[in-house]
């Protein structure tokens, strides 16, 4: 306790916060008190500062106290000097204090500047150990002459003490392993866990953390900036002077350094004209040596394989650097916004399509949200948590907005979720992503478990190569190259062309024919389901319910002159895969072939877009081909539905085909052509 004569305040600081808060005494110490300071030796064995111990200079005394410090649960820092009385005569006091002492500075607020809202740790402790130099008995010397270990506040547990800042140290050689391991591109929490394994140390007792990793990053990044930019812009431009048809855009800040840069290729701006109808913007990951926002715009062919659309790396994450990453992405996509794009819960992101893309239906990946889940909802419900899990994906699934608003209201009335914020945030941007709202748009099948782990896996494809920001760009041209990805779709199909047809219908047999292997797989399962079903003709429409059910069910029009069908599901909205329901209608009334304009293009046996028809190489000849026949076999389809269109078709076929006839063979195109003649 102080004595009560204390003494002067202290009013010269090393740190100016520290001036309305920390008194200490020169005469209120252990000074005063040889008995506590005699049990201290007897005890601790000179583990514990005392009044007269010696130290040959105050960084020894400094390095005593504080590993002392680390013992007790706390940390020091450097708090006062005095002395300089003379010319010559240098510091004759130094005082070290407890890293909470002080009180924090009330900071004049600045318009102009975004405030951190931090929580300060200082809160007052008058703990403190006192050095004075000596000089009377032959060398120079430091005693202590002051010591109070009394404070305000918990000491840290020896588990929790070594995370405080003044005990995290990254040696030299530790330093040297994080750059090397950020050179292959590997993430923090990798370099962590792989050094972990390296020291023989349990998780998380390695003496730094994940965030002194993350600024060691950041100031070697800032090293050499400048360079990487340079590069970078060098290396689009060289792809653009060997590819006229790749496109970049960057921007730079005000002292001309790059601030962000987008970029597609010739292939993926020809594979976005068919599949760009749903698009997922994930913008949940960065580059680990450059701690740079990247921005990935994948889709969906018609194979059920990702594909790479376009690539933004951002300086900033806000709205304006998204309206700027969206308006590049247009560009690139020649003004084609899609139907729908999924992102993360991203407000910055969320307004920055209400202003670029008004006409695309926005959405929240739903595997995005449900991943963090865990650190929302494990403490909070305990061993109720997987039985919260499933009645979530219940009401997830549901395809009535009335029952699903009434079902939450259930669910947080039985689980007494009523104060949690994630609750009432997940309820506030319903719309976004529970499916009731989402089933009349096109998603292309991507909201579900196993469309979200591939595309994560095709994403980790090119996440490796983070050294240099220039070999960043090659590895994604490595990691999209569609010849590769064709080989992919040639695989799968191989392994799924023999599909048997399980139903025998003529409709199955039909779908089989147009159809992508992965398109009528997920056909063929609404095919023998709706078996199971029963449709009953209504004045306004079907009907359609399982047999064993005496109520409810879907309703489904059909309209069989103009070849349209609808149900109230949704599901050919959702998925551009009709539903049992209506396939139920169409097999009840006769229909043996399914309407062409319900087999849409995107999931037929195309494998490249139309855009790459006015590619000459040879490699993709067989597939144009392919792709005519398919037109061929469409025009006849619709042709043959009325002598109207049959006179038209006719007409215009034969004029096509005087001009094609005027058309000289090229030597290459007769070399193509020559194999298929040999075969007919």
């Amino acid at each position: 306790m102080m004595s009560e004569d204390a003494g002067q305040m202290l009013v010269m600081y090393d740190d100016p916060s520290d001036q309305r808060s920390l008194s200490l005494d020169e005469t209120s110490s252990t000074e005063e008190s040889p008995d506590e300071a005699r049990l201290s030796l007897e005890t601790t064995a000179d583990s514990v500062p005392y009044i007269g111990q010696r130290f040959a200079t105050h960084d020894a005394a400094y390095e005593f106290y504080s590993e002392y410090a680390k013992r007790c649960g706390f940390s020091i820092r450097r708090h006062r000097t005095e002395g300089k009385d003379g010319v010559g005569k240098g510091l004759t006091r130094r005082y070290f204090v407890c890293h909470r002492a002080g009180n924090t500075p009330v900071k004049t607020l600045n318009d102009s500047k975004p405030q951190r809202n931090r929580k300060s740790s200082r809160c007052g402790c008058q703990a403190y150990l006192r050095i004075s130099k000596v000089t009377d008995l032959g060398p120079a010397e430091w005693r202590v002459t002051g010591f109070v270990n009394h404070h305000n506040h918990e000491l840290l547990e020896p588990n929790q003490v070594r995370f405080l800042p003044a005990y995290r140290t990254i040696s030299d050689a530790d330093k040297n392993r994080i750059l090397m391991f950020a050179k292959t591109g590997i993430s923090v929490q990798q370099m962590m866990r792989l050094m972990e394994l390296e020291k023989c140390v349990e998780p998380g007792y390695l003496p730094f953390t994940e965030k002194d990793v993350r600024n060691l990053l950041q100031s070697f990044r800032k090293s050499d900036q400048e360079d990487e930019s340079i590069d970078l812009l060098r290396m689009c431009r060289n792809n653009k002077d060997k590819d006229p048809n790749f496109k970049f855009e960057y921007t730079l800040d005000s002292n001309n350094r790059l601030d962000n840069i987008a970029w597609s290729y010739a292939s993926s701006v020809q594979s976005y004209e068919i599949y760009g109808d749903a698009v997922v913007f994930d913008t949940t990951h960065r580059l680990t040596v450059f701690d740079m926002p990247l921005g990935i715009w994948v889709g969906v062919n018609n194979y059920g394989m990702p594909c790479f659309f376009g690539c933004v790396l951002l300086r900033e994450e806000n709205s304006r650097s998204f309206s700027w990453a969206l308006k590049a992405f247009l560009g690139f996509m020649n003004g084609k916004a899609p139907q729908t794009i999924l992102t993360d819960q991203n407000m910055y992101l969320k307004e920055a399509i209400a202003i670029e893309m008004p006409s695309t239906k926005h959405a929240l990946c739903i595997w995005m949200i449900v991943a963090k889940f865990p650190s929302w909802f494990n403490a909070v419900l305990g061993e109720r948590y997987n039985e919260w899990k499933a009645e979530f994906y219940r009401l997830y699934n549901l395809e009535s907005i009335e029952d699903f608003e009434l079902g939450w209201r259930d669910m947080v009335d039985f689980f007494g979720l009523h104060t949690n914020r994630h609750i009432a945030n997940l309820f506030a941007l319903r719309t976004l992503w529970a499916l009731p709202y989402l089933r009349s748009h096109f998603f292309a099948g991507m909201t579900t478990t196993g469309h979200s782990k591939a595309i994560n896996s095709f994403i980790q494809r090119f996440l490796s190569a983070q050294t240099r920001l220039a070999q960043f760009v090659e590895q994604v041209a490595v990691a999209v190259d569609f010849k590769d990805q064709a080989a992919e779709q040639q695989t799968m199909q191989q392994n799924l062309q023999n599909i048997c047809l399980k139903t025998g219908a003529p409709m199955e047999s039909h779908a089989a024919s147009v159809l992508t292997p992965f398109a009528f797989s997920k056909l063929q399962e609404q095919l023998v389901l709706a078996a199971h079903y029963a449709s009953f003709q209504m004045d306004d429409g079907f009907l359609v319910r399982h047999h064993t059910k005496l109520e409810g069910g879907r309703k489904v029009y059909w309209v069989p002159r103009e070849g349209i069908i609808s149900c109230s599901c949704h599901q050919f909205e959702f998925s551009g895969i009709l539903c049992r329901h209506a396939l139920r209608v169409l097999s009840t009334g006769n229909c043996f072939q399914i309407p062409d304009r319900y087999l849409p293009l995107r999931w037929r046996r195309i494998s490249t877009s139309p855009a790459k028809l006015h590619q000459s190489s040879s490699s993709d000849h067989m597939e144009r081909i392919q792709l005519f026949q398919s037109m061929v076999s469409t025009l006849v389809t619709e042709s043959a539905k009325s002598k109207e269109r049959l006179d038209i078709a006719t007409e215009q076929v034969s004029i096509l085909l005087s001009r094609i006839r005027e058309q000289p063979v090229a030597s290459q195109g007769a070399r193509d052509i020559s194999p298929i003649h040999r075969n007919l």
